[in-house]
């Protein structure tokens, strides 16, 4: 699973999830992309089942790059306890995703087999995704 190596001793606050991505919006090195369309957050564990259906519907075949790492930390407090008496305990890691940021990038695959992969992804991640390509971006 994916995580920090290394963490301060704070813990971080939850943010806001406004605008879209400024940057991480374009295919860098692969043909099919899947970009994000709504906003929101994407465990470690998300991320890592979203690889796993992709890597194996390819079957080793070409090549896969996460384009997105989980920072940030998500808190919470055990069901029934009183307010107050500080923040939660570490609950998950997550990725703050932005509208139009590109989440996972393929090469090396043909048009079916990467579009089913990335179809396949989009079932594992709780936000509203599509796929991209080289040739959608250009035109």
């Amino acid at each position: 699973m994916l995580s920090p190596k290394k963490v301060k001793w704070r813990k971080q606050q939850k943010g806001r999830l406004k605008g879209r991505a400024l940057r991480g919006c374009a295919l860098e090195k692969g043909d099919y992309g899947l970009q994000a369309v709504d906003p929101g957050f994407i465990t470690n564990r998300q991320i890592e089942s979203a690889r796993i259906a992709i890597s194996r519907h390819a079957k080793r075949g070409g090549e896969l790059m996460i384009k997105i790492f989980p920072h940030k930390s998500l808190t919470k407090k055990p069901a029934e306890v009183r307010m107050g008496s500080g923040k939660g305990s570490h609950e998950a890691w997550v990725a703050v995703v932005r509208p139009g940021r590109i989440l996972f990038e393929v090469s090396g695959m043909d048009k079916v087999t990467a579009t089913e992969a990335l179809r396949l992804a989009k079932y594992k991640l709780p936000i509203k995704t599509k796929i991209v390509s080289k040739e959608s971006e250009t035109a």
